[in-house]
């Protein structure tokens, strides 16, 4: 399945497997909600005296976002390339 770059929020990561930082504005907003909506549950649910509460919420959030990572970003597949390092001596 091809993905158009300009409708894919999430590219596939060049190393390894899974999504990489998003290319679109659309992802970054997605991403901003997602640390936004843990930081609100923190808040209201006290991970230190509701930490089972806390964690439902937390993984309902993770869940959805992941939702949205397979629906609008790139097929993640394996990749592995060579890491280029800059050499002192040759």
């Amino acid at each position: 399945m091809k993905t158009d770059k300009a409708s894919t929020w999430f590219p596939a990561k060049k190393n390894g497997w899974g999504w990489g930082k998003p290319n679109t504005w659309q992802g970054w907003f997605v991403l901003g909600a997602y640390f936004i909506g843990v930081a609100t549950v923190s808040v209201i649910h006290d991970p230190k005296l509701s930490l089972m509460r806390w964690a439902a919420w937390v993984a309902g959030l993770s869940v959805l976002l992941i939702i949205v990572y397979i629906v609008k970003g790139a097929p993640p597949s394996w990749k592995w390339q060579r890491i280029k390092k800059k050499r002192l001596f040759k």
